[in-house]
């Protein structure tokens, strides 16, 4: 009888994997890449699926990483009039995390962020430039630290599909710029710690 009840054990534990694995498959989206390919409409950030993060050079020895916890985004855009193409977003300066809560919190403070007196950083666009068949620039105007400058953002549009788990059009999103914190007027430990800092963008919008 143990026999035939540990047989029957692994034949359940074998038939939850298996399905287990289905699942992942059935669920996967149907991707179409290439900005032409893609839904037009008005889309929000998905929050749970984003991730923006800052690097820095730190004494010539090393990449400092840091990312932000608190952000939002909203695009709009048709694929056929790219050059209309909209993006706001807006980042939660107090949300800084590098994984160290005391460096967190002077990060936050008077000679870094200042995030009491400069609580948001926020990109609009100003002007969409396609590159290629999913690349595009959003040049657009960055407010931070009580300045406000022109920045590019490179966006690569990885692909969109129906997401069977939200029930809602999603589509996948990559972005990139770099810039001189001086240029802003936030520049502390220059040359020590970097002037060049560089952001990079993770993430997914749902389709309102």
């Amino acid at each position: 009888m143990d026999i035939y009840r540990n047989h029957c054990r692994r034949l359940l534990s074998l038939f939850l994997v298996l399905s287990l694995a289905a699942c992942g498959y059935l669920i996967k989206p149907n991707i179409k890449t290439g900005i032409v390919n893609l839904e037009p409409g008005s889309y929000q950030l998905d929050k749970q699926h984003t991730s923006v993060l800052f690097k820095i050079n730190h004494m010539g020895m090393s990449t400092f990483v840091g990312r932000f916890n608190s952000v939002d985004a909203s695009l709009e855009f048709d694929p056929a009039h790219m050059e209309n193409a909209k993006l706001s977003a807006v980042i939660n300066m107090a949300s800084v995390d590098v994984n160290n809560v005391e460096l967190s919190e002077t990060l936050r403070g008077s000679s870094w962020f200042d995030a009491v007196r400069y609580p948001q950083a926020v990109f609009t666009t100003t002007h969409v430039k396609i590159i290629n068949e999913s690349r595009a620039i959003f040049s657009g105007n960055l407010q931070f630290h009580g300045t406000t400058a022109p920045i590019a953002l490179d966006v690569i549009f990885n692909g969109g599909g129906d997401n069977l788990l939200t029930g809602r059009y999603t589509l996948g999103f990559t972005a990139g710029t770099q810039f001189k914190r001086s240029a802003f007027g936030m520049d502390y430990m220059v040359p020590a710690v970097g002037d060049d800092v560089t952001i990079e963008v993770f993430a997914e919008f749902q389709k309102r």
